[in-house]
Formats: structure tokens, C-alpha cells, sequence
């Protein structure tokens, strides 16, 4: 089979670990292809080199890279991000799609693919060319559907209310009128995946279209059986990561721990970086809590997930994402998790691992936040329990798990193309539902 996968590399987290392993976890089944971009060619490479027959199964074919074509290893196209010029990155990212579909066509020549699957990005704006090829064809996980709540962005000042804002206006029209989506869900029919509850339920109301929800991210390398212990007296290390932008609303946990009280001690580590970073410093400074943060910055995949073993609490206050592989990675280390009632995460975040706090509204948040770290950092058997449930729950996303799961579409996907009836029934569904 072959696999779209733009964004793929063994050492980054985010959508570029998904890109890498849901392939490498559907090879234990399959031979794979995976067309990717050229720039990651060395770091896949190099990661294959140190264990060439355990990536048997999977090869990896680069469209060659050309001066127009996005990548986030470029400064140009990273500053794109976030920022008015968002559009151009999109259009870039087309092109290279395109290109893909030419090397595609090529490798189909030669193989004779018996399925393909558009992997990442998972955005829904993005489906790729490879349901051209009239092979059996699968689409997901799919994100990006839900639009970022009206009553938010408020909190993320002018600058991120005007950009979600503005997101929300566009997101809404391509919901409704691009083509390329709704031709590749009606391609796809039955093999439509859904990255979260909420994103299928968008999936439902605009194009009529089943989908299967199954989590985009999965277990990392590095998963242990232990959790952090809290020794008395030791105070509760929270962790908290992820690129310092808007949505990501790191500001809401800082307010919320400058309202904890001084009997209760506590410190914050701090990974990721970005343009709000010197906001938030400056925030933190403000609010006198400085010298409980320390900023760790942009580390390693590896060097992230090493830092979690001795965090007791992690804290996400995202206020749009769909799962964020870090929740996943923190559960995996037996770290309990308290997030935002919303987006993904209720699909991972159980009452036995975790905290959902509802965010209603701004304030009503702030506070709860605020009661529920006082509440953990004071009863240590609840955090220990919420530590082994967290160990527990992360099995659930094992990648062998997710393999049987992908392998259970496909043969639906490939049962569905061998009957008479297939086409006329995707040709069904190729008008919205409004």
C-alpha cells in the first residue's frame, strides 16, 4: 500500500510522529510505501540505519524539494504560521501535493498498489491527490473541522483573537465550499478515520459520511511502568508544553497558579518556544511567580519525554487542538493530566487518569484550575491514583492496538470496492448536509 505522509520524523513529536508512526506500526501487517518531503530524508534514514531489519517492510520515496514547496525546516515558512501569510503556506503545501501525486503515479507503475492512505497533514483542507489513482483509498485521521468557540477569544488578546477569529470565518466557508474534501470523503466512503468524537460528529454534519474515530497519536518509545513519586515536602512539579502562541494559552495557568496560596508549594517546567514567550516571562514577573518557572525551551522529542519521569502533575490549557501527542506521552508516564474539557482531549482524559475542567467561560476556568492544583498538591494518595490509572489508560493507545483498528478499515475499505455497488453509493453522499 501506499501511505501520503508529508510531515514524518522518528525524532519529532506532533504531527511529524504521526506521520512516522502510523506507518511504521501498519508495516508489522503490510508492505508500505510512504511518500514524504525530501528535507526529512536524513532523519529518516539515519533512524532506519541503526535497526535496517525491523523497517523491512516499509520504504520511503522523497519528492524532490524545489524552493516553493513548504517546510517548517525553513525560517521563511515557519514565520508564515500564525501570521496573515498562513495562506501562501497553504498554497505551497498544495503544490507539493501535487508533486506527490506525480510521484505517486510513477511508483503505482511499478508496485501496483492495492490501497492508499492519506495521512498528514491531518488537516481536513488538505486531502491530497491520491484518490486519483482509482486505488481503494482511506482518508485520516481528518482534524481542523471545529471551529475555535466564539466565547475564547477574548483571552487571547488582539493579535490571536483577530487570527481565530478570522480562522473561524474561513474554516466555515471551506466547510461548505471547497471540492477537493467533499471528493476525496465521497473517495473514500467507508474509510474515513476521525482524529477525535467532535471531529466526526463535523464530519456527519457536513458531508454525510461515517468515520471512525481513532486517536491520532499513540504511545511514545519510552514507556515505563512507574510513575513519579512525591517525597513529603517536595513540591508538585507541573509540566506544561507546547509552542508559546496564542491558542495554546499558557497565560491562563500562570494566572491561575499566582492565585494559589504560598502554604502550597509548587513549581512549573515550561517546554516549547515562540512568539509569546517574553509575553508570558513578562506575565510571570508580574504575577510574582517567577522563580517558581523555569522556561526550558525548544528540547529534544526525547529530552521532553525524559523530563516527564520526574513531573507529578502535567497541565494543558490549549484552548484548540485535537489530541496534542503530549497528553498521550504524559499519560504514558504515569503523569495525571488536567485539561480543558473540550476539543480531543475528553476522548483521552478519563476521571481515572485525569481532571477535564469545564471552560465556559474564561474566569470560571481560571478558578477551577486553580482549586484543582491545590487539591492535587495537597492529597498525594488521589495524585498517586490518578498516576496509576494514567499508566493504564495509556496502553489503550498502543500502536499494536491502533494496527488492528487501521488493519479493520482497510479490509472494510477493500470489501466495500470489490461490490457492484460501491460506486453509485460514494456518489451518494457527495452533497453536504446542512
Amino acid at each position: 500500500m501506499l501511505i501520503a505522509a508529508y510531515a514524518c520524523d522518528p525524532y519529532i513529536g506532533s504531527e511529524k510522529a504521526v506521520g512516522w508512526s502510523w506507518p511504521t506500526a501498519i508495516a508489522r501487517n503490510h508492505d508500505v510505501w510512504v511518500i514524504t518531503a525530501e528535507w526529512q530524508r536524513e532523519s529518516i534514514e539515519r533512524f532506519i540505519a541503526c535497526a535496517p531489519t525491523t523497517y523491512s517492510n516499509i520504504h520511503f520515496a522523497y519528492v524532490t524539494a524545489k524552493p516553493w514547496h513548504y517546510s517548517d525546516a525553513n525560517r521563511f515558512w515557519r514565520m508564515c504560521e500564525g501570521s496573515i501569510l498562513k495562506p501562501l503556506m497553504h498554497s505551497s503545501y498544495r503544490i507539493w501535493q501535487r508533486d506527490a501525486l506525480k510521484l505517486a503515479r510513477e511508483l503505482h507503475k511499478k508496485v501496483q498498489f492495492d490501497l492508499v492512505h492519506q495521512l498528514t497533514f491531518v488537516g481536513f483542507r488538505f486531502p491530497g491527490h491520491l484518490w486519483k489513482l482509482d486505488v481503494p483509498f482511506v482518508w485520516g485521521p481528518i482534524g481542523g473541522l471545529e471551529n475555535m468557540p466564539w466565547r475564547l477569544l477574548p483571552t487571547m488578546g488582539a493579535q490571536g483573537s483577530i487570527y481565530h477569529g478570522a480562522r473561524n470565518l474561513v474554516n466555515s466557508m471551506h466547510r461548505r465550499f471547497l471540492r477537493l474534501p467533499r471528493k476525496a470523503f465521497a473517495a473514500a466512503g467507508p474509510g474515513v478515520i476521525a482524529a477525535t468524537s467532535g471531529i466526526r460528529g463535523e464530519i456527519q454534519r457536513w458531508y454525510g459520511v461515517e468515520a471512525e474515530v481513532i486517536c491520532e497519536v499513540g504511545l511514545p518509545p519510552q514507556t515505563g511502568n512507574t510513575y513519579a513519586m512525591r517525597r513529603d515536602g517536595e513540591p508538585l512539579r507541573i509540566a506544561w508544553s507546547g509552542r508559546h502562541i496564542p491558542r495554546k494559552a499558557l497565560h491562563l495557568l500562570l494566572r491561575a497558579l499566582a492565585d494559589v496560596p504560598d502554604t502550597t508549594d509548587w513549581r512549573l517546567d515550561i517546554y516549547g518556544d515562540g512568539p509569546c514567550k517574553l509575553k508570558w516571562q513578562r506575565l510571570a514577573a508580574r504575577l510574582g511567580i517567577e522563580s517558581r518557572c523555569t522556561w526550558r525551551g525548544q528540547v529534544s522529542r526525547a529530552e521532553a519525554l525524559a523530563g516527564l519521569t520526574s513531573t507529578h502533575l502535567f497541565v494543558t490549557t490549549s484552548l484548540q487542538d485535537l489530541t496534542s501527542t503530549v497528553i498521550v506521552e504524559a499519560l504514558a508516564s504515569g503523569v495525571p493530566v488536567i485539561c480543558p474539557d473540550h476539543c480531543g482531549f475528553p476522548d483521552v482524559v478519563s476521571d481515572r487518569c485525569g481532571i477535564r475542567i469545564p471552560i465556559r467561560n474564561i474566569r470560571e476556568f481560571k478558578g477551577r484550575l486553580s482549586r484543582r492544583i491545590i487539591e492535587i498538591a495537597g492529597d498525594e494518595n488521589m495524585r498517586r491514583r490518578l498516576a496509576a490509572g494514567a499508566l493504564r489508560r495509556a496502553r489503550e493507545f498502543s500502536w499494536e492496538a491502533k494496527a488492528e483498528a487501521i488493519d479493520r478499515i482497510y479490509q472494510r475499505v477493500l470489501a466495500t470496492r470489490s461490490e457492484p455497488m460501491a460506486a453509485p453509493v460514494r456518489r451518494r453522499i457527495s452533497r453536504p448536509l446542512l
